[in-house]
């Protein structure tokens, strides 16, 4: 019924005749987002929502690097109700950890009765992104800085995170939504102007995969910190 992806820890599940994207639950029976729970050969899968979730879209869009995996060490920004950060946590398992960047007290309450009560990788950090010096709770330098934040200066905030947190040779997995920079300029140009901001920081740009049709005027840009 399942076939592993090229990408550890992706699977993809034949549902109704169609392929779907999916990852193994690391908290048996619990749904995050109404998900669909499909159980094969006694291990329990949770489809993962494109339209719900960019790194499933870019998953599916053709990502060739899936930038972490079992007892990775991450840094999630914009980590909202939980529902990319969730199947991430699936992907690193108990030996990983992932640091759970939310500014909205009510939305990460929502994140910890959802998803940090059953998962003991999550850890949730109620802060402003752009407040990173007031991180208490992160150790050590993280394998990953992941950022979906809908800001005018969300890639600013994004590289301030890595220059702070993130490993030499890191990853950066950032999520650039066009009409929350410059609703006057084409989206192409914003991207663009984007990438150049990562590679003026000393970045080095591996992909950057369009959207559409699952999330419109978006790209996820996957970087390394040289």
């Amino acid at each position: 019924m399942e076939r592993r992806s090229s990408l550890q820890g992706v699977y993809f599940i034949k549902v109704d005749g169609e392929e779907r994207i999916a990852t193994i639950n690391l908290a048996p029976g619990v749904q995050v987002y109404g998900e669909r729970l499909i159980v094969d050969k006694g291990i329990e899968y949770r489809l993962w929502d494109p339209f719900r979730s960019k790194l499933s879209a870019a998953i599916i869009k053709g990502l060739k690097t899936l930038p972490f995996g079992e007892g990775s060490k991450i840094l999630y920004l914009g980590a909202s109700t939980g529902t990319t950060v969730s199947h991430i946590s699936d992907i690193i398992g108990d030996k990983g950890v992932i640091f759970c960047v939310e500014i909205s007290p009510r939305v990460a309450r929502e994140l910890m009765e959802r998803c940090v009560k059953y998962r003991k990788n999550m850890i949730p950090i109620i802060e402003d992104a752009r407040r990173y010096e007031n991180y208490h709770s992160i150790f050590g330098k993280v394998d990953l800085v992941y950022c979906d934040i809908a800001q005018p200066d969300q890639t600013e905030i994004a590289i301030a995170n890595c220059k702070h947190f993130l490993k030499k040779n890191g990853h950066l997995l950032l999520a650039v939504k066009s009409r929350s920079i410059d609703v006057t300029k084409k989206p192409s140009k914003v991207f663009k102007e984007e990438e150049e901001k990562l590679e003026r920081s000393g970045f080095k740009i591996e992909q950057v995969i369009e959207l559409e049709p699952f999330d419109r005027d978006h790209v996820l840009i996957h970087a390394v910190m040289k």
